[in-house]
């Protein structure tokens, strides 16, 4: 359910469907990895509950906000055709305004803008999964999960309200084409990259104990500054709790992403989360989708084909983006290789966990930081000897302080 997203994304409709802009672009995969429903496909009118709902059955949230059908109407302008920024298997994804302080509507361009996400009531998604994002981003706060302000549920109407997201999703960036996505940057992409994965080993922290399933580029979201969010807690569970080490589930994901002990078992751990994980970040350095039955054959499955070449410092090279040249330095580009294959270990005890994830890709950017430094100086004739040569820390600090509250776990199935 990710919520991108500006007006020159919604140029290019073309590609508003699936894993793209307003979509829930989760699919149901079998266990050797082909698509059993694909975003176009509809569950049976008996797998989604009648709506409306009862709203008791929504957890009591002081960071969320119950808002009127009227004042988000009056948000957008009606839900005007051309207050829409996304459409997709969900529904439409509507750009709106409220006001800061009392969040209710205000006229277009004043106040702060919000991405409103109507349920299309004929749309695939069901009540379950609206329900799951609502329990679980209502609830959870940190830097790297976008904000949910709040939702409405009346006369059939589901909608949620979310923080606007100018820069759009990560899958827009990486592998669409257009004057609007300029290829991201090799310090951006490690940027982004640092960003999600510290959303992620949050979820899996004691305070949430959260296991997301859906972790994709279309899912994270970007801010006017290039920081990574992440969206659409749709298909989120609970982790195992006492002496559990599994959550067993029906298996559900997106082709491509999910970790392959998932597939064959159903059994959900936290390191099914790292596995796709280490499926994005290879997406980041190589500029690749993770599926794309469009490219010659042998290389449709991105991982199964990379592999071979992230193994090898001078392979490497033949299968890194070329729009990144000259911006990196193959020491980086290999350590960056090296924790995407500790990632994408076939065994999920030997992946890492994603605060080791975190600290790795903390540590390339806090040396990438001190190359490019060291190049700033030396263009201006200086060393870097003296006391104030580190750079300052990257690590994560009291600005990233998060926020869980204790609170009751939504019954999924």
């Amino acid at each position: 359910m990710g919520i991108c997203w500006s007006n020159q994304i919604k140029a290019e409709s073309n590609f508003l469907s699936g894993t793209d802009v307003g979509a829930t672009s989760s699919k149901m995969v079998s266990g050797d990895g082909t698509e059993l429903s694909n975003s176009s496909s509809k569950t049976s009118s008996a797998s989604i509950p009648p709506t409306p709902r009862s709203e008791g059955e929504i957890l009591n949230s002081s960071n969320m906000k119950s808002f009127q059908l009227f004042d988000l109407k009056a948000a957008t302008r009606n839900f005007r055709p051309d207050s829409v920024i996304g459409e997709g298997g969900f529904g439409s994804v509507f750009k709106g305004w409220i006001d800061e302080h009392s969040l209710a509507a205000s006229r277009a361009g004043s106040g702060i803008v919000i991405a409103v996400k109507r349920l299309n009531q004929d749309g695939w998604q069901g009540h379950k999964e609206w329900l799951a994002e609502i329990n679980y981003l209502g609830q959870l706060r940190h830097p790297n999960l976008v904000k949910l302000i709040g939702y409405c549920l009346e006369d059939d109407q589901r909608l949620l309200v979310y923080e606007f997201m100018p820069k759009g999703s990560m899958e827009n960036h990486l592998f669409r084409r257009g004057s609007f996505f300029q290829p991201l940057s090799w310090g951006l992409r490690m940027k982004i990259a640092l960003g999600a994965a510290r959303g992620l080993a949050f979820l899996h922290s004691d305070e949430a104990k959260v296991i997301y399933r859906d972790f994709k580029t279309s899912n994270i979201l970007l801010d006017s500054n290039y920081n990574a969010k992440l969206s659409d807690f749709g298909l989120a569970r609970d982790g195992p709790t006492g002496d559990k080490s599994h959550v067993s589930t029906r298996v559900m994901g997106t082709h491509g992403y999910a970790a392959p002990e998932y597939l064959s078992t159903g059994h959900l751990t936290a390191k099914s989360d790292v596995y796709s994980f280490g499926v994005v970040l290879v997406e980041i350095l190589c500029g690749k989708k993770a599926i794309d039955k469009n490219r010659p054959p042998g290389e449709h499955n991105l991982v199964e084909w990379a592999k071979p070449y992230l193994t090898n410092k001078r392979r490497i090279l033949r299968v890194l983006d070329n729009r990144l040249e000259g911006q990196y330095s193959l020491a980086h580009a290999v350590k960056a290789a090296q924790l995407a294959l500790q990632c994408l270990s076939t065994e999920a005890r030997s992946r890492p966990s994603m605060d080791e994830v975190v600290t790795a890709l903390e540590q390339l950017q806090d040396s990438n930081t001190n190359i490019q430094k060291n190049h700033r100086l030396n263009r201006h004739g200086k060393t870097n000897s003296g006391p104030n040569s580190e750079p300052k820390s990257h690590r994560r600090n009291a600005q990233e302080t998060h926020k869980v509250q204790a609170y009751p776990r939504p019954k999924l199935v």
